[in-house]
């Protein structure tokens, strides 16, 4: 008998059993913030941005009282629902880049990402949890015209850039994975791993430094502190007074009210296999560690798990927003079935392995492609961190730890000179409440989704 799919991460089974590397929070669950609590440091989001944020916090000031808050638990949201792809990418593609920011800046961009995924890799040392850590590379290929055009755009930017991404030919990808792509872009500096084992590794660490953790508790409102006086967090069932606070709520920053931009909420899908043979491992990046993503937007990418699975993500992403229970379900369930019919033509080796897992996630979206990293309505001691549009692994930590300096340190020399684009205190603003702006979100949905649905 089949066994039925579980629609969680393969890793949310892997913990039941303990055989999953590294996800040991090391921490009971938490009470809900009750009551009046006070705090030198409010971290409100338990995912890798908010945790990032308090680990390097306690790493530069030990002696500080610091309180994590999350409407769920630690990971319950796009940092433990994600697909464990590690790589550089942060902002519009390179190419986009360079003509929108100049190229000195499109180079430290792109060399910033790089730094991240480094310390990402070099934090599962640091906290002695290995997290499924498989380093490898990462190839950005595609399968159309319009996405070797595309890649031949970017291909010359790096050229120009003096960045080491070399262009690989079909039968140059077919050496590393055993798939039908036409051309791609290598990364040498990607990974892959369990990224809810990486935010409870991290929350462990937290937690063994004397941070105190509350769960189970959704932000209701904020007043920022003036002067002297905290900033206060409402609870449903309590108040945080802080000196200092971080918002790293991601999409939910819209319901909250806060002034820093739209931050669309996109629901985004993936399914797992069983372990695959020794044969199929091989053939789809085992001994390399190579992952792969489809260079056309919302197209299938994939990459193989420490035990052996195949993670494939892509897909329509879904505007959650009004959009009722039964109509959310029946696009998740077409997603995942589209989803298992790509995995099905991806290798002659996949084309009965049963999928085991199915799950999706929410993650936040600026109409511009970068992240927000700033002050919260000019509020010195209020920061919110958001909007990854979907490269959030790496860059969340290296968020986290920008942030952290900054609230230690002086934050005047996060706004110095070498800032990014992405340490803004706003994203662009879409009215979403007006029905042309919801027109206009709902086709480009509808044409990303068809750009990738025409991939063969």
């Amino acid at each position: 008998m089949t066994a039925p799919v579980r629609e969680e991460p393969c890793w949310a089974s892997d913990a039941s059993s303990g055989d999953s590397p590294g996800r040991a929070t090391g921490r009971a669950p938490s009470a809900r913030v009750t009551g009046g609590l006070t705090a030198d440091v409010a971290v409100v989001g338990a995912g890798l941005a908010g945790l990032s944020t308090t680990y390097h916090l306690m790493e530069r000031d030990p002696s500080l009282d610091v309180v994590v808050v999350d409407a769920r638990h630690p990971a319950a949201g796009a940092s433990g629902r994600g697909t464990g792809l590690l790589g550089p990418r942060v902002g519009p593609a390179i190419d986009r880049a360079a003509r929108r920011y100049g190229p000195s800046m499109a180079r430290r961009m792109y060399l910033a990402s790089v730094t991240a995924v480094e310390r990402v890799i070099a934090l599962t040392e640091e906290l002695g949890a290995p997290c499924g850590l498989r380093t490898g590379e990462q190839i950005v290929a595609t399968r159309t015209a319009s996405g070797l055009a595309s890649l031949a755009r970017q291909a010359r930017t790096y050229q120009a850039l003096g960045l080491d991404v070399p262009v690989l030919s079909a039968a140059a990808v077919r050496e590393r994975l055993d798939v039908p792509y036409h051309a791609g872009l290598l990364y040498r500096s990607a990974a892959t791993l369990d990224p809810a084992a990486l935010s409870g590794a991290l929350a462990a660490a937290c937690a063994a430094k004397g941070v105190r953790f509350h769960d189970n508790s959704p932000l209701r409102g904020i007043h920022p502190g003036r002067g002297d006086t905290p900033t206060e967090l409402l609870f449903p069932s309590g108040t945080l007074r802080a000196r200092k606070a971080v918002l790293a709520v991601n999409a939910a920053a819209g319901p909250l009210g806060l002034p820093v931009g739209t931050v669309l909420p996109l629901q985004v899908h993936a399914i797992a296999t069983a372990p695959l043979g020794p044969e199929a491992q091989e053939a789809l990046g085992g001994r390399r560690g190579t992952a792969l993503v489809d260079s056309m937007s919302l197209a299938p990418y994939f990459r193989l798990t420490h035990d052996g699975r195949l993670v494939v993500g892509g897909g329509g992403a879904v505007h959650l927003p009004g959009l009722r229970a039964d109509r959310a379900a029946a696009l998740r369930n077409a997603t995942w079935t589209w989803l298992e019919e790509r995995l099905r033509r991806l290798h002659p080796g996949l084309a009965e392995v049963p999928v085991s897992h199915r799950w999706s996630g929410q993650i936040g979206m600026t109409i511009d492609d970068l992240p927000v990293v700033g002050r919260v309505g000019g509020h010195p001691d209020v920061w919110y961190i958001g909007g990854c549009c979907g490269h959030g692994l790496a860059m969340s930590v290296a968020h986290g730890s920008h942030v952290a300096q900054s609230l230690v340190e002086d934050p005047s020399a996060a706004r110095g000179p070498g800032q990014y684009p992405w340490h803004r205190d706003r994203a662009p603003r879409v009215p979403l409440t007006a029905r042309p702006a919801r027109g206009l979100l709902r086709a480009y949905l509808q044409s990303m989704d068809r750009e990738a649905r025409r991939t063969p």
